[in-house]
């Protein structure tokens, strides 16, 4: 039995994916209200000691945004946040995202909580990760129902940056926008590629050798139970109990 949590694990999952030294500089990172992994994963950074600016949209304070949103969306659009982090309630093999709803448009089936933002940020944000940890068939789709953001886009369109990666719970995915397919670059303890595939919608590619995604380490983990959750308290009090079970004071 592992000595750390599946929240810890997508942390510092996430970390190293942010760190990447193949990708641009992440210099200032945004995360978005109900992202509390996303978040974490970028505290841990910085508490490693990596210059990142972290914006968290959650957070009343330590934000350079006094308007909300609207702020992120001006930086965004003048090139100042390099990282953000997307998901959906599907995703598929060319990283189209539907935050509408199943179904015919506009989504009625099951109904998603809504694109806002989500196709601006895809577009002009240089890096993004995209993360959901439920990895079952559902969500994990060849073609999403409705497009929320797309994963590519035609020639001659302008965008800065497409999807880094896909992190689930089961496995890590790369991205690769030229020819628009996943790849399996992970597998999580206990899954293999037979279950990996089994458990998605869309098609993928596999290289000859697949790692299993590397465990916390020690010091990272001591981290994210310290002060990264010193920083998270406040704004993730619900979030913090569950997984460092710590709660803020009374």
């Amino acid at each position: 039995m592992s000595d750390f949590k599946p929240e810890e694990l997508l942390a510092a999952t996430i970390c190293r994916l942010v760190l990447d030294p193949s990708q641009p500089v992440a210099r200032h990172v945004a995360v978005g209200a109900a992202s509390p992994i996303p978040a974490a994963a970028c505290y841990l950074a910085q508490k490693l000691g990596y210059p990142i600016r972290l914006s968290l949209l959650a957070r009343t304070q330590g934000n350079p945004f006094t308007d909300g949103t609207r702020e992120l969306f001006d930086l965004t659009g003048q090139g100042r946040i390099d990282l953000f982090f997307l998901g959906g309630g599907q995703i598929d093999g060319q990283a189209n995202l539907n935050l509408v709803g199943t179904g015919e448009w506009p989504g009625r089936g099951v109904r998603f909580p809504g694109s806002f933002g989500s196709a601006f940020m895809y577009m002009m944000v240089p890096r993004t990760i995209l993360f959901r940890e439920e990895h079952s068939p559902r969500v994990l789709v060849e073609k999403v129902d409705n497009i929320s953001a797309n994963g590519v886009s035609e020639p001659g369109v302008f965008r800065r940056g497409t999807a880094q990666a896909l992190v689930t719970g089961r496995c890590v995915f790369q991205f690769h926008p030229a020819t628009a397919r996943f790849s399996l670059a992970s597998v999580h303890a206990g899954e293999t590629v037979a279950s990996i595939r089994a458990a998605t919608g869309f098609s993928f590619d596999v290289p000859a050798e697949v790692p299993e995604t590397p465990a916390p380490t020690a010091e990272e983990l001591a981290l994210l139970r310290g002060a990264v959750c010193d920083e998270m308290l406040e704004t993730y009090p619900e979030f913090c109990a569950r997984v460092f079970g710590r709660k803020l004071a009374a």
